[in-house]
């Protein structure tokens, strides 16, 4: 199991190399901090430290004497220091900054405005497979990506690992933020989100299940958004003459929290639950996205007549597609050649839990998951 993550690690350090600030972000215990020390920093300070923020009532005095490479962590918990950042960037080149936050830039608006040019912003998730090593993605897809999860000795500790996350982030980390939802309808939206996880959202449904307006449906999903708990891959719109859907699809990011809701303890358990399917495209997903460009853009395609494609990118101005076949040997189907048509795709894989890599047709490709190829360039 990985203890560095030499793609990530050589990443950053291209990003430190040029821009005055950088900012890791990702969920909470993703590993950005075991990275941060990997890179390597002449002066580190964590906000969740009651110390440290005090410091931090003094933010340009303090930062004022430093040189250097200056890492702060938990950086959403203080957001009025980013006017400061952006005048010490512009007046001491000599000093550059590392940050890590919990919270996307969106949540965290701060950040964007005050920084903007100044600042890269580098997406860091769950261990990939290559990191793992083939024979444990089994492990990784139970247990999810967080290393602490992940490399726990048992499922059993796993589990009880996830839950007190569960806990921590509903009751200490969306209060951090300011944000102002009890944990227990938080909890609730969660989980029922768990639920229809894969599937295209409808938030009039979601608003009836909770007896709530689509107006708290969609805040409570922007907060869970914002901080890197669920995915909203949005639908993917060309000019055609076909009825295309146009509402977004969701998923639970790390597949580990959403067995963890749903209540699967083992992989026998999962591969007789009735979210099996949901739960590989989920996390086959995630892992495909870990391997495409840093912010890379991810879409769905579907229409109104039954033609679907997972998951869309476009790269260098070509398009390519996934699905996600939890499959012996998946076969090519006709939504595939609809879509192959349709989008004019460069290729199309089959991505499926098996061993071998076989052709199903003219660039279409049945690929095992820990064999998809590294998109990063």
């Amino acid at each position: 199991m990985p203890k560095t993550r030499p793609l990530d690690r050589a990443e950053l350090a291209k990003r430190i190399g040029y821009f005055p600030a950088t900012a890791i972000l990702g969920p909470r215990q993703c590993g950005k901090t075991t990275l941060a020390r990997d890179l390597g920093g002449d002066h580190f300070y964590d906000l969740e430290n009651p110390r440290d923020l005090v410091v931090f009532d003094a933010a340009q005095t303090l930062l004022e004497s430093l040189s250097g490479l200056v890492v702060i962590d938990e950086v959403q918990r203080k957001p009025d220091l980013f006017p400061t950042l952006r005048y010490l960037i512009d007046t001491r080149p000599q000093t550059k900054y590392l940050l890590m936050g919990s919270a996307s830039p969106d949540l965290v608006r701060a950040s964007s405005e005050s920084l903007a040019g100044r600042i890269a912003y580098y997406p860091l998730g769950g261990f990939r497979i290559s990191e793992v090593g083939e024979d444990s993605w089994r492990s990784l897809w139970l247990r999810g990506g967080f290393p602490r999860s992940c490399l726990a000795p048992d499922d059993a500790t796993s589990a009880l690992w996830r839950e007190s996350y569960v806990k921590t982030f509903l009751e200490q980390d969306i209060p951090a933020l300011g944000i102002r939802v009890p944990a227990l309808t938080m909890r609730r939206f969660w989980t029922m989100l768990s639920h229809v996880h894969g599937q295209i959202l409808s938030y009039s449904e979601l608003g009836r299940s909770m007896d709530a307006s689509d107006a708290a449906v969609r805040h409570h999903l922007d907060i869970l958004e914002g901080t890197y708990m669920v995915r909203l891959l949005r639908p993917w719109f060309t000019n055609t003459s076909k009825r295309l859907v146009k509402s977004p699809k969701v998923y639970l990011r790390d597949s580990g929290l959403f067995h963890f809701l749903q209540g699967i303890p083992s992989i026998p358990a999962l591969l007789s639950h009735p979210k099996l399917g949901a739960s590989w495209e989920g996390f086959a997903l995630e892992q495909i996205s870990l391997q495409l460009p840093p912010g890379q853009e991810l879409f769905f395609w579907g229409t109104q007549a039954g033609g679907e494609l997972d998951l869309l990118w476009e790269q260098e101005g070509k398009l390519y597609g996934c699905e996600f076949k939890f499959a012996d040997a998946p076969r090519r189907t006709r939504s595939m050649t609809v879509a192959m048509q349709d989008l004019n795709l460069e290729h199309l894989w089959v991505i499926y839990p098996g061993d071998r890599e076989y052709p199903l047709g003219e660039k279409i490709t049945a690929m095992p998951l820990w064999k998809f190829p590294n998109f990063r360039g």
